[in-house]
């Protein structure tokens, strides 16, 4: 089953994701995409990382999302992204500007065959006003269309706000 699990900052969709990864009774495998870039950002990083049981894997990728599942994804394991909208900045930041496409692409191509439980952590950043620059309105735009390609190869999507579950596809049991 592959699950993609959209909200806002502080939500609790991450909770949510690793409440269904524990749930799942498989191996777990923590892919995290996030970079600590600053304090702020390691603050962050460090508070996902105590919260995550002493026996999940972790791999970091920034960026190879598509080849870091490939590699990792197995009939008994369960992964957990967290996040998309980290990854999806990570790419647009890119010195190669055409990779995000290129990774965009291998994600959603190796979905339909991929085995074992994928479960997807992205914010919803579209819920507001029109952002004002350029670079900003392009991670909304892709963030958006990356969220609703996601959500065809997806079992179940699910919306957190106020760390309540709203299933959009689906269903949690």
């Amino acid at each position: 089953m592959h699950s993609l699990i959209l909200g806002g900052a502080r939500s609790g969709k991450s909770a949510l994701a690793e409440r269904l990864a524990q749930a799942s009774g498989r191996a777990v495998t923590y892919v995290a995409t996030g970079q600590a870039g600053d304090g702020e950002m390691a603050e962050r990083i460090a508070h996902h990382r105590a919260r995550r049981p002493p026996g999940w894997d972790c791999v970091e990728e920034p960026l190879a999302l598509a080849a870091t599942l490939r590699a990792h994804a197995a009939a008994d394991r369960c992964l957990l992204v967290d996040c998309l909208t980290l990854w999806l900045g990570n790419l647009l930041g890119d010195a190669d500007t055409g990779r995000f496409e290129r990774e965009r692409e291998a994600l959603l191509a190796l979905l339909p065959g991929l085995p074992g439980q994928v479960l997807f952590v992205s914010n919803e950043v579209g819920l507001g006003i029109v952002p004002m620059g350029a670079l900003t309105r392009r991670f909304v735009d892709e963030a958006g269309r990356l969220h609703q390609a996601l959500a065809q190869h997806c079992d179940r999507v699910v919306f957190v706000a106020a760390g309540l579950p709203l299933v959009l596809k689906g269903r949690i049991d």
